[in-house]
């Protein structure tokens, strides 16, 4: 792993520089009165982050789901087919 890419917000005047150092592997951070306070990240990075957070969120409603069935029961095909008039 590399070490981390640290700039300035001021160094966003001259954006083009900064940005030509984006990459996965080479992530670059913004700092605000010498503290952190963004990061820069790739659409392909961005993407890859809302693909995980919907995986996440699905998987824990599906966990939701089958915690609450176990405990009150499934329901069965045909009441289910019956509720959606299918």
């Amino acid at each position: 792993r590399t070490m981390p890419n640290i700039k300035s917000v001021s160094d966003l005047r001259n954006n083009t520089d900064v940005l030509k150092e984006v990459d996965a592997s080479s992530r670059v951070y913004l700092t605000r009165n010498g503290h952190g306070a963004y990061g820069i990240l790739t659409m392909a990075e961005i993407d890859e982050l809302d693909r995980l957070k919907a995986a996440y969120t699905l998987s824990s409603k599906l966990q939701k789901a089958e915690e609450r069935a176990a405990k009150e029961g499934w329901i069965d095909a045909e009441v289910l087919e019956r509720e959606l008039g299918v």
